[in-house]
């Protein structure tokens, strides 16, 4: 089992910048893709940015050039620095690993809301 913790997550003004981390625990093998994926209320949920153990990154055209994915693998964290943020960016942001298995896990969420 894997367990991730989110956290990062809160109230900012629009153009302002968030943190968001997620730490893995438990039987996590070496190679893994993590990732973040947001979900605004009554939408579907969508992916943000994704990257391999290796460290290749993809990012959702919405984001590019303001968010950046990157990940600790000694630590097992990835992150998500979040720059010149909009109301449209206002999401639960969720923590996403793929295990060598292919399973899935996901983190509880942590809650990001842009005011203008």
């Amino acid at each position: 089992q894997v367990q991730l913790v989110e956290s990062g997550g809160g109230l900012v003004q629009a153009g302002g910048s968030l943190r968001l981390s997620c730490a893995a625990s438990g039987s996590i093998f070496s190679r893994n893709a993590m990732g973040w994926y947001r979900q605004a209320p009554g939408k579907q949920r969508e992916v943000v940015a994704t990257i391999t153990n290796g460290g290749s990154t993809n990012y959702a055209d919405s984001v590019k050039g303001r968010f950046t994915i990157s990940r600790d693998n000694a630590k097992n964290t990835v992150y998500l620095q979040m720059n010149s943020m909009k109301p449209e960016d206002t999401a639960v942001y969720y923590c996403k690993l793929v295990n060598a298995y292919g399973i899935m896990y996901w983190g509880q969420g942590t809650k990001v809301t842009v005011s203008s």
